[in-house]
């Protein structure tokens, strides 16, 4: 018996859901360096490895922060290298701080970082990941918050057409933060990826397309109020 590829294949594959799409533009790349989000809440400044690095290592200096992140910096030296590495591969880190206090934390205080990382602009797409924050800020407004600014500017300012993002399988924590985003399960990468311990892990990924852009930018505004 031959498949044709239609609806009930056994073989599972899938038809195109755009079948009549037109041109894409090419995505505006890279942000210029003094860009900086804000809303109510929090500042994104382009992290400065030499100037930002050691307040960062501080805040983040907790074994829950790391526990499903890459390998652990030993120093604020190492962080910082880390950092000028990840910039000439392309990534566009950002420095979180409060405009506001949160979670017992006074105004100006830096509470974590996020990225733009593999970005096609060619194609388009990139992700936003390498994000962490102190846990003193863990289920507050600010992870909404930072994951609107930098999304909004995704799709509205570079062009992006797809925006994805990824996660430890462990880290059931942050699923759930990425699909309360409203970004979409994609699936899950099977030995995709190292971790500290040497040990490989899955990896889930998660989307978000221009298309579904109106309604999670409409839903992230309620949650922030």
């Amino acid at each position: 018996m031959t498949s044709t590829g239609g609806a009930g294949d056994t073989l599972g594959v899938v038809s195109d859901p755009r079948p009549a799409d037109t041109p894409w533009p090419v995505m505006s790349w890279p942000p210029a360096p003094e860009l900086r989000l804000h809303d109510g809440l929090v500042e994104l400044t382009q992290l400065d490895p030499e100037r930002d690095t050691e307040a960062l290592f501080a805040v983040l200096d907790h074994d829950r922060v790391w526990r499903h992140l890459a390998a652990r910096p030993d120093s604020a030296a190492d962080y910082a290298k880390s950092f000028e590495q990840a910039k000439l591969a392309g990534r566009v880190p950002w420095l979180v701080r409060l405009l506001e206090p949160c979670a017992g934390l006074p105004a100006g205080s830096i509470v974590g970082t996020s990225s733009y990382l593999d970005v096609s602009p060619h194609d388009a797409r990139m992700e936003v990941g390498g994000t962490a924050y102190t846990p003193a800020v863990w289920g507050t407004a600010v992870n909404p918050s930072v994951k609107l600014l930098l999304l909004t500017h995704a799709f509205e300012v570079f062009g992006a057409g797809r925006v994805q993002l990824k996660t430890d399988v462990r880290n059931v924590r942050s699923q759930r933060a990425i699909a309360r985003l409203g970004a979409r399960r994609e699936g899950t990468l099977r030995r995709y990826q190292r971790r500290a311990d040497g040990s490989v892990r899955d990896t889930v990924l998660f989307s978000i397309t221009a298309e579904d852009w109106p309604t999670v930018r409409a839903a992230l505004r309620d949650r922030i109020g």
